[in-house]
C-alpha cells in the first residue's frame, strides 16, 4: 500500500507534513526513514527538507515484515470486506483472536497468517478490535502498522464505534439506559475483571430489542472498550449474559456467553470516508 499526499502550502518540512497531514507517529516515522520508503516527487528524500506546494509526497508501506511468530493454519475465514488497508472478518464463537499456549495454532490470527501467505502479504498479524474466545462477530485486521495506528487513535477519541447484541438473564426495568461503572482486573486473577472505583472508566449504552420468558436481547453501544466490559457491566446489575460461566452461569442453550459484535463504523484511514460494517448476530442457541 502506498500513501500519497499533494502538498498544499510552502514552508513546511516533510517531517511536519507526515505528522500533521498523514498523522504518522514519531515512532513509525523513524522506522519509515530508516527503511528509506518516503518519497518526494518519486525520489527518496531527506524528511528534514522543505516541500513545496504541489509536490507529491508518498510513503511505500508495502515492505515485508517478519511474521514468523504466528503459525500459519488453513481455516475457512468468513471475509466481510477487504482492501489494501484492512481485512474484516465475521468471527465465530469458540475461536481465540490471538495465539496462546492453549491456542497456539488454532486462533483466528493463525488463519489470517495462512491467508496472508496465500495472497503474498508478508506483514505482521494486527487485529484492531479484540473479541473474546466465545464472543462472535465483526473483527478487523490492519494490513500494516500505519492503518493499525490510525484505527487505534479513532478508538481512543471515540470515533470508532462498536455495537453488540447480547442475551442477558431476566428483564430490565429500564428498557434503555447507560451503565457507567469503572472496571479493573480482579485481584489475584489474570482473566477476571470487576467493578472497582479505582478502575478505568467504562461506559455501555444499551437498549432492549426483545424480551423472552426469562431473558432479553439487548443492543449495546460501547463508549469505551474495556476487557469483558459488557459481561462485567450486566453482571454488576444482576443480569449476567446467558451462558457466561465467568460472571454468571453456564447454560444448556449456548456454548459460552451470548454476545456478538454486530456493527462497526469508523473513518477509513486512506479514503477519509465513513465506513460501516454490519452482520447478523451470530451466536447460536441450542
Amino acid at each position: 500500500m502506498i500513501l500519497k499526499y499533494i502538498v498544499t502550502k510552502n514552508n513546511e518540512t516533510i517531517n511536519q507534513i507526515l505528522k500533521s497531514k498523514l498523522h504518522i507517529s514519531s515512532r513509525l516515522l523513524y522506522k519509515l526513514i530508516n527503511k528509506k520508503v518516503i518519497y518526494l516527487n518519486n525520489q527518496i528524500c531527506d524528511t528534514r527538507n522543505i516541500a513545496n506546494k504541489g509536490n507529491l509526497l508518498s510513503v511505500d508501506l508495502s515492505y515485508d515484515e517478519d511474521n514468523s511468530n504466528v503459525v500459519a493454519t488453513k481455516m475457512n475465514l468468513n471475509i466481510v470486506f477487504e482492501d489494501d488497508a484492512i481485512l474484516v472478518l465475521n468471527k465465530p464463537a469458540g475461536i481465540s483472536t490471538h495465539p496462546s499456549i492453549l491456542h497456539f495454532e488454532d486462533s483466528l490470527s493463525n488463519g489470517v497468517k495462512y491467508y496472508f501467505d496465500c495472497i503474498g502479504l508478508h506483514k505482521k498479524i494486527r487485529p484492531v478490535n479484540r473479541l473474546d474466545l466465545n464472543t462472535s462477530g465483526l473483527i478487523i485486521f490492519a494490513k500494516n502498522e500505519y492503518i493499525q495506528e490510525c484505527l487505534i487513535k479513532q478508538m481512543e477519541n471515540n470515533s470508532f464505534k462498536k455495537e453488540y447484541h447480547a442475551v442477558i438473564i431476566g428483564h430490565l426495568e429500564n428498557k434503555k439506559g447507560t451503565i457507567d461503572k469503572p472496571i479493573a482486573r480482579k485481584q489475584n486473577s489474570i482473566i477476571e475483571r470487576c467493578i472497582d472505583e479505582n478502575g478505568k472508566k467504562a461506559v455501555t449504552h444499551y437498549e432492549v430489542v426483545k424480551e423472552f420468558d426469562n431473558c432479553s436481547l439487548v443492543k449495546c453501544t460501547l463508549e469505551t472498550g474495556r476487557t469483558h466490559q459488557i459481561r462485567v457491566h450486566f453482571a454488576s446489575i444482576g443480569h449476567p449474559l446467558l451462558g457466561d460461566s465467568l460472571y454468571g452461569e453456564k447454560s444448556d442453550l449456548i456454548d459460552g456467553q451470548a454476545l456478538s459484535c454486530t456493527k462497526l463504523s469508523f473513518i477509513h484511514p486512506v479514503s477519509n470516508k465513513k465506513i460501516v460494517f454490519e452482520a447478523e448476530k451470530s451466536f447460536v442457541l441450542n
